[in-house]
């Protein structure tokens, strides 16, 4: 609610100014409009707060409990639109879109919804409460299967989309308001979460439109949404991300926050890039609600977990986690710092981006266009009295000195790097510039990690491998005459793949005094990791046989995420 209604319930003798200032010091602090803070309060009744707005505004009020609203109208405005402005559509004559408002004072609100909905808008006055009752009970039953709603669809209907360079804006945003196209991108967002997806790619070509999935690492096609709408859902996707749509030559890069009943959240990074045939977008789910902290879960072996947990509870000195995009290190860092988090410890992250927030955890966006970037961060975090910093990526010389120093200063400092494998990533470092008694004085340990699929538990089933096979994998011939392989035969619960879910291959390279004095002597990451498994190290091909031996994954799966040794 704006200021004015204070103002005109004060005049009004309704409320007192001591009342006005008590819910306007509420609503600074919990949020919210300020007639809501002022019913909240008991200071007036949602019953009294409506008949006045009526009044005041000469529209009428509606009882929200008694309308029964079609399907296709609630449709017409997303539910995260509808919670943000606290508005639900009611019914529709003609042009005109008849919405039920708490704020009917909220010219942004109307404008937005003219704009989304290509409707004009006639409001009407409801409470708080009821709107967000009435949201929580038709948005619910609006939801609809994805086939159910591509056979929506009437080609006929749909207007042919001219070339790229010849697309007018006000022709997107038409196509854009389309009941279908709202829908549509609002399933495609949920089904993804049903199948466990990581990633969404929606992708443009010159004869056809597809939709992927990337479930358990492996992308697959779920859909090819017909040709005309790809302007239309790219746009949709556009706007619910906060980008321009007017601009489709650069790439660009946003945040969707989904709300899905009561208390479920669901993020989705956004990132669009121009391709020669329209916008490709691929969103990231990013799920909390699955985010596995719980490191004796993540598929670290004994021995791996023991030599690990030892070096993130050292009081200072660098623990780096290796491995391409996609290999779970950020669910891995996250785990350490969730171990390492207690209040008697200052933890300072510095990520590009944020994935998840952790309480407790002080957690900082990079912005490299302002200059804010891992070395800028690791600066600031030193003069914060800090115990332990985690910096995502370790990518210049610069970057990779100040956590040297930090870790010799007395910090713990965790970070990435993009290698292969753990003794490759000495060399890496030595290549930026770090000289070789500062790395070996400054590492605690290095992981390299790989993730690969498990087999289907309800289809897991038993699978003759020849010996040779085996041996050449890496599985001595005395272990091989005896291991038992296993695979998955396809059922309804892994959609056919014969694999569900993933677990982690950990490659755990403490430093030894024996790794510290090779690194010193200039070793090559043949011989440092030569050295490393004569230590004990177990390398991510026999972390990977393991796993087959346990029965929890496939012999192609370790050769698909693995080097020969």
């Amino acid at each position: 609610m704006t200021d004015r209604i204070g103002e005109l319930l004060l005049r009004e003798k309704i409320i007192t100014q001591d009342q006005l200032k008590k819910a306007v010091d509420e609503q600074k602090k919990s949020g919210g409009r300020l007639g809501y803070n002022l019913t909240k309060l008991g200071y007036i009744s949602e019953k009294d707060l409506t008949a006045f707005l009526s009044r005041q505004y000469g529209i009428p009020t509606i009882e929200l409990s008694t309308q029964e609203i079609e399907p296709e109208i609630v449709r017409l405005i997303p539910q995260d639109v509808a919670e943000k402005y606290q508005v639900i559509p009611v019914g529709r004559t003609g042009a005109t879109l008849v919405l039920a408002m708490a704020d009917p004072s909220n010219i942004f609100a109307i404008e937005d919804i003219k704009f989304l909905t290509g409707y004009n808008v006639e409001p009407l006055i409801a409470s708080d409460s009821a709107i967000k009752t009435a949201i929580e009970k038709h948005y619910e039953s609006a939801e609809m299967g994805l086939e159910g709603v591509l056979t929506d669809f009437d080609e006929g209907e749909m207007e042919v989309v001219k070339d790229e360079e010849d697309l007018d804006i006000s022709e997107i945003k038409k196509a854009v308001e389309d009941a279908p196209v709202v829908k549509l991108v609002n399933l495609v967002l949920t089904d993804a979460i049903k199948k466990g997806a990581s990633d969404i790619h929606i992708e443009p070509y010159e004869k056809s439109f597809r939709v992927r999935y990337r479930i358990d690492g492996i992308l697959t096609e779920v859909m090819k949404p017909p040709m005309k709408l790809k302007n239309a859902i790219v746009s949709r996707i556009k706007i619910m991300s906060q980008l321009d749509i007017a601009e489709r030559r650069l790439p660009q890069d946003g945040r969707i926050k989904l709300k899905l009943g009561q208390n479920k959240e669901m993020d989705y990074r956004v990132s669009v890039l121009p391709t020669l045939f329209g916008e490709k977008v691929v969103l990231r789910l990013l799920d909390k609600s699955n985010l596995q902290l719980d490191m004796t879960k993540l598929g670290f072996e004994e021995k791996a977990l023991k030599d690990f947990m030892g070096a993130i509870h050292k009081p200072w000195g660098i623990v780096l986690v290796t491995g391409p995009t996609g290999s779970g290190k950020t669910t891995t860092l996250y785990s350490a710092l969730s171990e390492l988090n207690k209040i008697s410890e200052n933890i300072s992250t510095a990520e590009d981006p944020v994935e998840f927030n952790l309480m407790g955890i002080n957690q900082v966006q990079m912005h490299d266009d302002i200059g804010l970037n891992f070395a800028a961060s690791l600066r600031s975090f030193l003069r914060q009295d800090p115990d332990i910093i985690m910096v995502g990526e370790i990518r210049d010389y610069e970057t990779a000195e100040i956590a040297v120093k930090a870790a010799l200063t007395g910090h713990l400092v965790l970070s990435t790097l993009h290698t292969n494998d753990a003794p490759s990533t000495v060399n890496r470092l030595l290549n930026m510039g770090i000289e070789p008694f500062l790395v070996s004085s400054a590492c605690n340990l290095i992981l390299a990690q790989r993730l690969a699929r498990k087999i289907c538990k309800d289809c897991r089933e038993k699978v003759s491998i020849s010996e040779k096979v085996l041996v050449d994998l890496g599985v001595s011939p005395a272990e091989a005459h005896k291991m038992e392989c296993f695979k998955g035969a396809g059922c309804a619960t892994c959609g056919g793949s014969g694999y569900k879910g993933r677990i982690a291959l950990y490659e755990v390279m403490p430093f030894t005094e024996f790794i510290k004095e090779l690194v010193l002597n200039g070793a090559s990451s043949a011989e440092i990791k030569r050295g490393a498994i004569k230590d004990g190290m177990k390398s991510l091909r026999m972390s990977g046989i393991t796993k087959v031996a346990e029965g929890v994954t496939t012999i192609e799966e370790i050769m698909r995420v693995t080097m020969a040794d």
